[in-house]
């Protein structure tokens, strides 16, 4: 069958799926506290949006302060101060250079971890082959009863331990890989990437493996143990452990990622701290940092560094954390609690939070996180969280709520349109300007592969202009004229 487009074709132009993004409330970096002026620096020197420059250095130093210190909330329960950030920015918008810079006391602490390492590398070897020779004596010694063998084992004591592996950050992530290392890795860890497709497509959240995934790491978020059962090596527990997570992702990824409904009803994306500022592109001409923001930098990361290579508070093996409490002073705690009770007074159906319950839900408990983050850098060992460090967490997680307000009054995480942006993004890769329907049905994205989806996503564009049906038999539809640059701007 032979169908002439220019007689198909709507003559007017396909309308957005999407209603314009309004600009975001800037970056309070004003409210950052002592991480305000690293993080301006870092923007200056970067040319980058003020949002990627908080995000990355909140990142590095809650990566620093989770070994140190949990903060206890006013009723009584203590959290971790992990932050799982997300910073939502398009290639282009320097988020590897920034990442680099703010990590740079990171990177420092893990070339001393791998000096260390070596050493005790060489020290590990030496002691597990004298345990091993040891080990057969007794074990081959016809003289001794059962009794005396047993006791000669006891004595000799459990196989020396290897030396925990020299690292702090990964950029990949699967919880099974994390439970199988973590044994033998730092207590405190990190999952940090400027390229978050590997996080958001990676294989621990594709589909069979997406709840268990963000199961796991919103445990790990509330500092609840690792737990392992697998009938080759039995039950592994993982206790006093932390994990950061700082993920740069590219718009269309992180639309589709915030739009599961798998990730939202468990409860992980209410964990998250999410930033998606305007792109700076075009704003960047060339400039020669300023003196004062290299000094300013170079001071952040001697700070950073001085909190890593202060002892870690554990058990007697060394890997597993007994973080020491932070408390609120009692105003820090007033603080508190006016604000939990805001948020809670807005989150009703018809408040200005009503569409953000879940996140609505843990506000008071990241304002608290960020407030242990910035004590802990701030005075390197406090004994109490401070009014101002309060205010500091406070006043950020209202910029996080109106970010959060933004961009679902927006439907950038409607999954309906999110669908129908995925058939363009299919049809963006194929010759021609027909969509067959089997075609979709077959080959289409993974999520339309069945009739039913693939119905609600096509008659979403036909509303929209972008197609329209040119038969029944086979199911045909043309795509509008100037579809693929419309698609495209």
């Amino acid at each position: 069958m032979r169908i002439d487009i220019e007689k198909t074709e709507s003559s007017d132009p396909p309308l957005p799926l999407f209603p314009p993004l309004p600009d975001g409330e800037a970056y309070p970096l004003t409210a950052l506290g002592p991480l305000g002026r690293p993080a301006r620096a870092l923007a200056e020197v970067t040319q980058c949006a003020p949002a990627i420059a908080a995000h990355a250095v909140l990142a590095a130093c809650s990566l620093a302060a989770q070994s140190k210190a949990d903060v206890l909330l006013p009723f009584g329960q203590s959290r971790p101060l992990s932050l799982f950030l997300f910073t939502i920015a398009a290639s282009g918008e320097r988020k590897t250079t920034v990442d680099n810079e703010a990590c740079a006391p990171v990177h420092r602490f893990e070339e001393r971890l791998r000096d260390d390492f070596r050493a005790a590398s060489d020290q590990h070897r030496a002691r597990s082959l004298a345990w091993e020779s040891q080990r057969k004596r007794i074990e081959t010694n016809r003289v001794i009863d059962f009794q005396g063998q047993a006791a000669e084992l006891e004595r000799l004591g459990a196989m020396p331990e290897k030396p925990m592996a020299p690292f702090l950050t990964t950029g990949d992530l699967t919880i099974e890989g994390l439970a199988r290392i973590w044994a033998n890795a730092r207590p405190s860890l990190g999952v940090f990437t400027a390229e978050g497709g590997t996080f958001t497509g990676g294989h621990g959240m594709g589909d069979d493996n997406k709840l268990r995934t963000a199961a796991a790491l919103s445990e790990l978020w509330d500092g609840k143990p690792v737990k392992r059962l697998r009938a080759s090596d039995g039950v592994t527990i993982l206790a006093g452990r932390r994990l950061s997570l700082h993920v740069q992702v590219q718009p269309e990824a992180a639309a589709a990622f915030l739009a599961d409904r798998v990730l939202r009803d468990q409860g992980f994306l209410s964990r998250v701290l999410v930033a998606a500022p305007k792109s700076r592109a075009g704003d960047r001409l060339f400039r020669e940092p300023k003196a004062d923001d290299i000094e300013e930098l170079h001071a952040y990361t001697e700070r950073v560094r001085a909190i890593f290579e202060s002892p870690d508070k554990t058990d007697a093996s060394g890997r597993e954390l007994r973080p020491s409490l932070l408390k609120m002073t009692y105003e820090a705690a007033s603080i508190w609690r006016s604000f939990f009770d805001e948020v809670e007074e807005e989150a009703r159906e018809e408040g200005r939070f009503g569409g953000l319950r879940d996140f609505a839900s843990k506000a008071a408990e990241h304002a608290a996180r960020i407030a242990g983050v910035v004590s802990i850098y701030r005075e390197r060992g406090p004994t109490a969280v401070t009014p101002g460090d309060m205010r500091t967490g406070v006043e950020l997680v209202r910029w996080y709520l109106g970010e959060g307000d933004r961009l679902a009054r927006t439907a950038r995480t409607d999954p309906r349109l999110l669908a129908a942006r995925s058939v363009l993004t299919w049809m963006s890769g194929q010759d021609g300007d027909y969509l067959h329907f089997r075609a979709l049905l077959r080959n289409g994205p993974h999520s339309l592969r069945n009739k039913e989806a693939a119905d609600m996503a096509l008659g979403i564009l036909e509303q929209h202009r972008w197609l329209r049906k040119v038969s029944d038999a086979p199911r045909t539809y043309a795509m509008s004229a100037g579809w693929r640059a419309a698609f495209s701007a």
